[in-house]
């Protein structure tokens, strides 16, 4: 008896690679207002899910740029970070319903991406100034608003990695 044939989980047609962007924005009907963010997103937690939730309600869409791992490492967040390799935090951010379009970055900003989605909403968690979010110039520029959303779960994947390395 042969195994089943399982379908490829419906989420990952989310994940686009940066260079397939402006053909998939060509080919598929996009609802707008855009909302754009990006991170790590390492491990997921609440604060997270919270965060792109509220973002995700700004807009009828939500795109979300990753860091890729190099770009990670960069950051200095520790040398064993990310944690998840890009292509796992892609698919997991690709399985929550508040996305629609995942893609990822490996500058130490995501400009470029913001430049070929044209976002009508910025977004970045609380310990970002608006002054300090990387394209809030170039989105208010062109009509749209850019918002730093407070945090509301104090969670950070450093902090929950801390622990768990103290267990």
């Amino acid at each position: 008896m042969s195994a089943p044939h399982y379908a490829r989980p419906a989420f990952e047609s989310k994940i686009v690679a940066p260079e397939d962007l402006a053909e998939y924005f060509a080919k598929q009907s996009v609802p707008r207002p855009l909302v754009f963010t990006n991170g790590c997103f390492d491990i997921i937690h609440r604060g997270h899910v919270t965060y792109l939730g509220q973002a995700r309600a700004l807009g009828a869409a939500m795109i979300v740029a990753l860091n890729t791992d190099a770009s990670v490492k960069r950051q200095g967040k520790g040398d064993d970070r990310p944690i998840n390799t890009l292509a796992n935090r892609a698919a997991v951010m690709a399985a929550l319903g508040c996305v629609d379009v995942v893609t990822w970055f490996d500058e130490d900003t995501p400009i470029e991406r913001i430049l070929q989605c044209k976002p009508d909403i910025l977004v970045k968690g609380g310990d970002w100034s608006i002054e300090k979010i990387v394209g809030h110039k170039e989105v208010l520029g062109w009509g749209g608003s850019v918002h730093s959303i407070p945090f509301e779960h104090q969670t950070s994947t450093t902090a929950l990695l801390d622990k768990i390395r103290k267990l």
